[in-house]
């Protein structure tokens, strides 16, 4: 059940956090879940926040600040202590989350916060960690997996499985590794539970195992494990030593990273931000896409410009112009859209031109029935010549089968260049379409009416 969060409670709430009423405070929030008590969070003064960081469990507040919005977390973590960082929030979290809300303090602090863990191995462990991107694999993985050597017996396995698995949330796959740490494959829970107590792993482990390595990008073991339906992927150095695990909870947060960004690229916004975000950050964002577009309509007007004195005669091409523009980039930006999706979710496979050739033929068709739509409207409504709507028809048609094609090229030209795709959506699509879409009209009307 979602817990009930209205302005009642809330008040209420700060009241007991206000008196210093620790015993109150912690029974309205009993029946919370972490992410409910998140949602709490930005609706209280930074210090109520605070001193309600210190009241939760050590493993509830590591959830809490999890869940906050990064910018959220941050003030908070400013509120808090190296010392306080460490011993109440990183040493419950695993180490792919401790890095996540290390990786957001300066670089003093890090090193503050990381000399105060007490467990050195969870410490050295973050450390490894940090010095891999953030979209890559390694930047991803955790340090928290269940390994067993292939000359184990079975008994030893179980004995050392337990030891391995005391502090850990979830087990999802045993790993068998040899004496160099090398990934072998892995070991079902029904082999270790009905072979003999005596047997050596090597004569039960599985060989085929799914492995990414550590530079492979966020991107890519997002696929991966979409792919292939998995719950965890174990993760490899160069030599295939095994060095960490990425479980789906993280790739769910890759994915929709990558939803926001590629929705803000195909939206005209050229980096990462949020409705939050001050105006200068949020005018960087979104201007570069707009110059764009103007440059893309002074492109257009110069177009029309230099047939000024044709259109003087043949008015009723005027009317026409706006239909033409905004055909132009509606069907660019569907054809590029399915594209990006397509390349996003690896379900566009073949040759490019036989792609070219289905989206020249969608446009053909596409094509024929709006102009046919187009020619009676314009003929019988707007009482115009036979051969000036011809001449709209043809080049509306043309104009489609156009923008079908250059929407279906650019994405695909990008992503086999190693362009995100996404950045060919949106206005770079409409700006090109609109100026081509305007030349070819006017190419054609002057091969038709002969001006």
């Amino acid at each position: 059940m979602e817990a009930i969060i209205n302005k009642e409670f809330l008040n209420e709430l700060s009241e007991c956090i206000r008196g210093q009423n620790p015993r109150k405070t912690l029974e309205m929030l009993t029946d919370f879940h972490p992410a409910d008590i998140a949602d709490i969070f930005p609706k209280l003064e930074l210090e109520e926040q605070s001193y309600l960081m210190s009241l939760l469990d050590a493993d509830v507040s590591a959830d809490v600040l999890l869940e906050l919005e990064e910018e959220d977390r941050k003030r908070l973590l400013g509120q808090l202590s190296p010392k306080e960082i460490a011993d109440v929030l990183i040493t419950q979290m695993d180490t792919d989350d401790a890095v996540d809300v290390i990786s957001e303090l300066s670089e003093n602090k890090q090193g503050e916060v990381i000399s105060q863990i007490e467990d050195k191995e969870h410490a050295q462990d973050i450390v490894d960690l940090l010095r891999y991107n953030e979209d890559t694999a390694g930047g991803l993985m955790r340090k928290e997996y269940v390994e067993v050597n292939k000359n184990w017996t079975v008994l030893r396995a179980i004995r050392e499985m337990r030891r391995q698995a005391e502090d850990m949330k979830e087990v999802y796959s045993i790993y068998v590794v040899d004496d160099d740490n090398l990934l072998l494959g892995t070991l079902s829970l029904k082999k270790l539970l009905t072979t003999s107590s005596s047997t050596k792993l090597d004569q039960v482990y599985n060989e085929k195992v799914r492995f990414v390595s550590v530079n492979e990008k966020d991107v890519e073991v997002a696929n991966m494990i979409q792919k292939y339906d998995l719950m965890e992927i174990p993760v490899v150095d160069e030599l295939k030593r095994l060095q960490g695990v990425i479980t789906v909870d993280d790739i769910i947060d890759v994915l929709r990273e990558e939803a926001d960004e590629n929705y803000q690229l195909a939206a005209g916004i050229t980096r990462n931000v949020d409705a939050s975000d001050n105006i200068l950050t949020l005018t960087k964002a979104r201007l570069p896409w707009l110059l764009i577009g103007m440059f893309g309509g002074l492109g257009a007007a110069s177009i029309i410009h230099g047939f000024e004195e044709a259109l003087s005669k043949y008015t009723a091409l005027i009317l026409f112009i706006p239909l033409i523009q905004s055909t132009a980039g509606n069907v660019g930006i569907q054809s590029s859209a399915i594209v990006v999706q397509g390349l996003a979710n690896g379900s566009i496979k073949g040759k490019i031109a036989q792609r070219l050739l289905k989206e020249f033929l969608l446009g053909l068709l596409n094509g024929i029935g709006i102009s046919a739509i187009v020619l009676i409207i314009s003929y019988f409504i707007f009482d115009t010549a036979v051969l000036i709507s011809l001449t709209i028809v043809i080049a509306l048609t043309t104009v489609i089968i156009n923008a079908a094609v250059i929407g279906t090229f650019i994405p695909i030209f990008l992503h086999k260049k190693g362009i995100d795709p996404a950045v060919s959506t949106g206005p770079f699509i409409t700006t090109s379409n609109d100026i081509l879409g305007i030349f070819i009209y006017f190419m054609i009307a002057k091969m038709i009416l002969g001006f």
